[in-house]
Protein backbone atom coordinates (compact mmCIF):
# COMPACT_ATOMS: atom_id res chain seq x y z
CA UNK A 1 0.00 0.00 0.00
CA UNK A 2 1.53 3.30 -1.09
CA UNK A 3 1.20 6.81 0.17
CA UNK A 4 -1.63 8.63 -1.62
CA UNK A 5 -0.46 12.21 -1.64
CA UNK A 6 1.55 14.67 -3.73
CA UNK A 7 1.02 12.62 -6.89
CA UNK A 8 2.81 9.52 -5.60
CA UNK A 9 -0.18 7.34 -6.38
CA UNK A 10 0.62 7.89 -10.07
CA UNK A 11 4.00 6.17 -9.74
CA UNK A 12 2.32 2.77 -9.24
CA UNK A 13 1.65 0.62 -12.30
CA UNK A 14 -1.96 0.70 -13.53
CA UNK A 15 -4.12 -2.18 -12.33
CA UNK A 16 -4.49 -5.01 -14.79
CA UNK A 17 -5.61 -8.58 -14.44
CA UNK A 18 -2.90 -9.68 -16.91
CA UNK A 19 0.80 -9.90 -16.16
CA UNK A 20 3.27 -8.05 -18.38
CA UNK A 21 4.15 -11.23 -20.32
CA UNK A 22 0.51 -11.97 -21.12
CA UNK A 23 -0.05 -8.59 -22.77
CA UNK A 24 0.12 -8.04 -26.51
CA UNK A 25 2.76 -5.61 -27.80
CA UNK A 26 0.09 -2.94 -28.28
CA UNK A 27 -1.16 -3.41 -24.70
CA UNK A 28 2.41 -3.33 -23.39
CA UNK A 29 3.10 -0.05 -25.16
CA UNK A 30 -0.18 1.40 -23.89
CA UNK A 31 0.60 0.37 -20.32
CA UNK A 32 4.16 1.70 -20.63
CA UNK A 33 2.93 5.03 -21.98
CA UNK A 34 0.38 5.27 -19.17
CA UNK A 35 3.08 4.57 -16.58
CA UNK A 36 5.39 7.18 -18.13
CA UNK A 37 2.68 9.85 -18.24
CA UNK A 38 1.66 9.08 -14.68
CA UNK A 39 5.27 9.39 -13.52
CA UNK A 40 5.80 12.66 -15.39
CA UNK A 41 2.70 14.21 -13.81
CA UNK A 42 3.64 13.14 -10.28
CA UNK A 43 5.61 15.40 -7.94
CA UNK A 44 8.75 13.22 -7.98
CA UNK A 45 8.62 13.05 -11.78
CA UNK A 46 8.18 16.79 -12.20
CA UNK A 47 10.98 17.43 -9.74
CA UNK A 48 13.39 15.03 -11.46
CA UNK A 49 12.59 16.33 -14.94
CA UNK A 50 13.02 19.93 -13.84
CA UNK A 51 16.34 19.17 -12.15
CA UNK A 52 17.76 17.39 -15.19
CA UNK A 53 16.47 20.05 -17.58
CA UNK A 54 17.81 22.84 -15.36
CA UNK A 55 21.19 21.11 -15.17
CA UNK A 56 21.35 20.77 -18.96
CA UNK A 57 20.26 24.32 -19.74
CA UNK A 58 22.48 25.69 -16.97
CA UNK A 59 25.44 23.91 -18.49
CA UNK A 60 24.79 25.41 -21.90
CA UNK A 61 24.23 28.85 -20.36
CA UNK A 62 27.41 28.53 -18.30
CA UNK A 63 29.39 27.47 -21.35
CA UNK A 64 28.12 30.48 -23.27
CA UNK A 65 28.82 32.87 -20.39
CA UNK A 66 32.31 31.42 -19.87
CA UNK A 67 33.11 31.90 -23.54
CA UNK A 68 32.02 35.54 -23.29
CA UNK A 69 34.01 36.25 -20.10
CA UNK A 70 36.68 38.92 -20.27
CA UNK A 71 38.78 37.61 -17.41
CA UNK A 72 41.40 34.94 -17.98
CA UNK A 73 42.02 31.79 -15.98
CA UNK A 74 45.31 33.03 -14.52
CA UNK A 75 44.10 32.02 -11.08
CA UNK A 76 44.63 28.35 -11.90
CA UNK A 77 47.42 26.54 -10.03
CA UNK A 78 49.33 25.72 -13.20
CA UNK A 79 49.85 29.33 -14.26
CA UNK A 80 50.53 30.48 -10.68
CA UNK A 81 53.11 27.71 -10.16
CA UNK A 82 54.95 28.61 -13.35
CA UNK A 83 55.30 32.24 -12.31
CA UNK A 84 53.56 33.55 -15.44
CA UNK A 85 52.33 37.12 -15.05
CA UNK A 86 50.53 37.40 -18.39
CA UNK A 87 48.52 34.89 -20.38
CA UNK A 88 50.45 35.95 -23.50
CA UNK A 89 53.64 34.46 -22.01
CA UNK A 90 52.07 30.98 -21.91
CA UNK A 91 52.42 28.77 -25.01
CA UNK A 92 49.33 28.65 -27.22
CA UNK A 93 48.47 25.01 -26.49
CA UNK A 94 48.70 25.73 -22.76
CA UNK A 95 46.41 28.75 -23.21
CA UNK A 96 43.83 26.54 -24.93
CA UNK A 97 44.01 23.96 -22.13
CA UNK A 98 43.61 26.66 -19.47
CA UNK A 99 40.66 28.23 -21.27
CA UNK A 100 38.83 24.92 -21.78
CA UNK A 101 39.43 23.88 -18.18
CA UNK A 102 38.06 27.21 -16.96
CA UNK A 103 35.05 26.97 -19.30
CA UNK A 104 34.33 23.45 -18.04
CA UNK A 105 34.47 24.55 -14.39
CA UNK A 106 32.19 27.53 -15.01
CA UNK A 107 29.77 25.47 -17.09
CA UNK A 108 29.54 22.77 -14.42
CA UNK A 109 29.05 25.34 -11.67
CA UNK A 110 26.24 27.02 -13.59
CA UNK A 111 24.67 23.64 -14.41
CA UNK A 112 24.65 22.64 -10.72
CA UNK A 113 23.06 25.93 -9.68
CA UNK A 114 20.35 25.87 -12.35
CA UNK A 115 19.60 22.20 -11.74
CA UNK A 116 19.35 22.73 -7.98
CA UNK A 117 17.12 25.76 -8.42
CA UNK A 118 14.84 23.99 -10.90
CA UNK A 119 14.65 20.92 -8.69
CA UNK A 120 13.65 22.91 -5.61
CA UNK A 121 11.19 25.18 -7.45
CA UNK A 122 9.38 22.38 -9.29
CA UNK A 123 9.16 20.21 -6.19
CA UNK A 124 7.91 23.09 -4.07
CA UNK A 125 5.36 24.17 -6.66
CA UNK A 126 4.01 20.63 -6.99
CA UNK A 127 3.71 20.22 -3.22
CA UNK A 128 1.99 23.63 -2.89
CA UNK A 129 -0.42 22.67 -5.69
CA UNK A 130 -1.15 19.33 -4.02
CA UNK A 131 -1.72 20.93 -0.62
CA UNK A 132 -3.90 23.73 -1.97
CA UNK A 133 -5.73 21.39 -4.39
CA UNK A 134 -5.87 24.21 -6.94
CA UNK A 135 -3.98 24.97 -10.10
CA UNK A 136 -3.64 28.73 -10.37
CA UNK A 137 -1.06 31.49 -10.48
CA UNK A 138 -0.65 31.57 -6.69
CA UNK A 139 1.07 28.18 -6.65
CA UNK A 140 4.02 29.64 -8.54
CA UNK A 141 3.98 32.71 -6.30
CA UNK A 142 4.20 30.60 -3.13
CA UNK A 143 6.76 28.26 -4.66
CA UNK A 144 8.88 31.21 -5.79
CA UNK A 145 8.76 32.76 -2.34
CA UNK A 146 9.67 29.51 -0.60
CA UNK A 147 12.43 28.72 -3.09
CA UNK A 148 13.97 32.20 -3.06
CA UNK A 149 13.80 32.47 0.71
CA UNK A 150 15.11 28.94 1.16
CA UNK A 151 18.09 29.50 -1.10
CA UNK A 152 19.04 32.75 0.67
CA UNK A 153 18.30 31.88 4.31
CA UNK A 154 21.97 31.29 5.22
CA UNK A 155 22.70 34.97 4.60
CA UNK A 156 20.22 36.19 7.19
CA UNK A 157 16.58 37.20 7.39
CA UNK A 158 16.90 40.24 5.12
CA UNK A 159 18.47 38.16 2.37
CA UNK A 160 15.79 35.49 2.81
CA UNK A 161 13.07 38.15 2.55
CA UNK A 162 14.65 39.68 -0.55
CA UNK A 163 15.12 36.23 -2.10
CA UNK A 164 11.49 35.41 -1.36
CA UNK A 165 10.24 38.68 -2.87
CA UNK A 166 12.54 38.55 -5.90
CA UNK A 167 11.89 34.93 -6.83
CA UNK A 168 8.13 35.32 -6.22
CA UNK A 169 8.02 38.44 -8.42
CA UNK A 170 9.97 36.69 -11.18
CA UNK A 171 7.72 33.64 -10.93
CA UNK A 172 4.60 35.81 -11.03
CA UNK A 173 5.89 37.66 -14.09
CA UNK A 174 6.69 34.44 -15.95
CA UNK A 175 3.37 32.79 -15.00
CA UNK A 176 1.43 35.90 -16.00
CA UNK A 177 3.18 36.01 -19.36
CA UNK A 178 2.77 32.28 -19.99
CA UNK A 179 -0.95 32.41 -19.10
CA UNK A 180 -1.67 35.60 -21.05
CA UNK A 181 -3.14 33.60 -23.94
CA UNK A 182 -5.60 31.79 -21.67
CA UNK A 183 -7.90 34.80 -21.27
CA UNK A 184 -11.07 35.70 -23.06
CA UNK A 185 -10.67 35.59 -26.84
CA UNK A 186 -10.77 38.90 -28.63
CA UNK A 187 -13.50 40.04 -30.95
CA UNK A 188 -13.13 39.02 -34.57
CA UNK A 189 -14.97 39.52 -37.84
CA UNK A 190 -16.50 36.02 -37.87
CA UNK A 191 -18.79 36.51 -34.83
CA UNK A 192 -21.21 39.06 -36.18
Amino acid sequence: MGFNGFGLEHTIAPDSSKSWRELTPAEQSERGATMMINFMTSCPGKTAISGVTGFSLGGVFGLFMASMAYDTPLHSPLSAASGVAKIAEVPFTQQIKLQFADMGKRSYSSAKNFGYMGLIYAGTECVVESVRAKSDIYNGLWAGCLTGGGLAYKNGPQAALMGCAGFAAFSLAIDTYMNSENGKPGANDFNE
